[in-house]
């Protein structure tokens, strides 16, 4: 008997740990679903520089000004997330170096609504991919439209449409309801990862940790 959960990937798009725990996580789902475990997945939105002006801020100096953060250890992190990156996303290619920037995602988050509602949970997850790819990878601009409709097109959504979503104002409101929402639940650092609506995972959590709650809470 196969028992399906739900899962809220509460996260942002520039922030690496979540690609770290979206890779972890989809490793575990995909040991336990031999177990009769699936999950059904939905990207909720997280801003982490909400005040971002639109030409963003250099990585570097970003964290050097919001954790106090020397280059050098702002390196050795980069390095670090980048090696646990390749573990729990084979294939995943982390571009971060010093001069890469750290953009305002509001856009974005309206786009992955939008996905979400066009196409469900595989359009949704699929544009996840490509602007975590744009921004880790190609080191684009999260603020340029046309780079976020390149994006959906990549993910395999009508673009012209993306471009109509990016030049109104369009799931703003959805987008801002939905970050009260979870900041009202208490969730205040990503990636968090609520199943059923209530047991909670804090940070990119290695696949076992992850298995081993998704098992949990299926047997409960």
């Amino acid at each position: 008997m196969t028992r399906t959960l739900t899962i809220d990937f509460v996260s942002d798009v520039v922030c690496p740990w979540c690609v770290v725990g979206l890779g972890g996580l989809e490793q575990a789902l995909a040991t336990v679903r031999a177990e009769g475990i699936e999950a059904t997945v939905t990207f909720q939105p997280f801003e982490l520089n909400p005040g971002m002006a639109l030409e963003g801020e250099n990585i570097g100096e970003h964290i050097a000004r919001k954790y106090g953060s020397t280059p050098e250890q702002s390196a050795a992190n980069r390095a670090m997330i980048t090696e646990r990156a390749e573990d729990a996303w084979p294939g995943f290619e982390m571009q971060m170096g010093p001069d890469s920037r750290i953009w305002n995602t509001f856009d974005a988050h309206r786009l992955l609504h939008w996905a979400q509602e066009t196409g469900g949970a595989s359009a949704q997850r699929a544009l996840k991919e490509a602007l975590f790819r744009t921004h880790f990878t190609d080191n684009r601009s999260l603020t340029d439209p046309d780079v976020l409709a390149d994006a959906a097109a990549t993910a395999g959504l009508d673009r012209a449409r993306a471009v109509e979503v990016l030049s109104d104002d369009l799931y703003a409101p959805e987008v801002r309801a939905a970050q009260a929402l979870w900041r009202a639940r208490g969730i205040s650092a990503v990636p968090a990862v609520v199943i059923e609506g209530q047991y909670l995972i804090s940070g990119g959590q290695p696949a076992e940790v992850f298995a081993e709650a998704l098992r949990k809470v299926a047997a409960a």
